[in-house]
């Protein structure tokens, strides 16, 4: 089964590229320590606000400390935020998705309404409001990220559990006897899953762009700890004599969205059972 996805997956070179990119950026995070050819947070007044340069190749910023460096380490927080904000969303919206699914009637009337009052509230601006009270960090903004992001995830498990509760599969292991438990993770989740991991690449790009917004208003990852976001704050703040400040950091998020982005329409392709069976025909 993998190897028919990945086989379908890599006849899209976009996505193939993507997964490249993605893959090299996890490898720099990692490695953060060993690439970067500065402490991200050392301090040099005597080159403050330096071009791009041979020593420099991303420039400094207003505190002298060089940019590349601040980016490889901020790559950390941008991924970290991304992948444990999306686990915190997949595993609450599978949860009172396939629940809400499996068991209908009113339990699903109620778990739905939860949903779409949820869905009211704008994710951004609630999120403000609840950062607003606690203290920001990066451990608060993936908490908080996670528990405003579930409820597409939901929804995507709910319809998949309405329809896969009906098959024979089902209903065969009923028949033998089998718990509610292990209908639900033992059947039902797995063949659920598929559109639970192309809403988590694209919630993963979703994520890491609104730790950027937030670290860019300041109520994100906090200085001196370095992000992408942070980074750009200091970029509008010296816009007119530091170009570098905006351009670089904007790029890698455009980059690292995008990618999520393009893997996300890869794998959506790739899992549709709908598309395999055209191609047999």
């Amino acid at each position: 089964m993998l190897k028919i996805i990945w086989n379908r997956f890599r006849k899209n070179p976009l996505s193939v590229i993507g997964l490249g990119i993605i893959l090299a950026l996890a490898i720099i995070a990692v490695g953060a320590p060993l690439i970067a050819p500065y402490k991200p947070t050392a301090i040099n007044v005597y080159n403050v606000l330096s071009a791009p340069s041979s020593s420099h190749p991303f420039g400094t910023d207003e505190l002298g400390r060089d940019v590349l460096s601040r980016m490889i380490w901020g790559s950390r927080a941008s991924l970290k935020v991304g992948f444990l904000a999306v686990g915190i969303a997949i595993a609450i919206g599978t949860a009172l998705g396939s629940i809400a699914g499996f068991y209908g009637g009113k339990i699903d009337a109620v778990l739905m309404r939860f949903v779409d009052i949820m869905l009211a509230f704008p994710t951004f601006f609630l999120i403000l409001a609840v950062i607003a009270i606690v203290e920001p960090s990066i451990s608060t903004i993936m908490i908080i990220i996670g528990l405003t992001g579930w409820m597409d995830v939901a929804r995507l498990v709910r319809a998949e559990f309405l329809t896969l509760k009906e098959r024979d599969f089902v209903s065969a292991a009923r028949a033998i006897g089998a718990s509610d438990f292990r209908l639900i993770f033992r059947h039902v989740i797995p063949n659920a899953l598929s559109p639970v991991f192309v809403a988590a690449t694209f919630g993963i790009a979703g994520a890491i762009l609104t730790e950027s917004g937030l670290s860019f208003l300041g109520l994100g990852v906090q200085p001196p700890e370095p992000s992408w976001g942070n980074i750009l704050t200091s970029g509008k703040d010296n816009i007119t004599v530091a170009w570098w400040l905006s351009l670089f950091p904007g790029i890698a998020i455009l980059i690292t969205v995008l990618s999520y982005n393009l893997v996300g329409e890869g794998l959506r392709d790739a899992l549709d059972p709908r598309l395999w069976f055209h191609e047999q025909k």
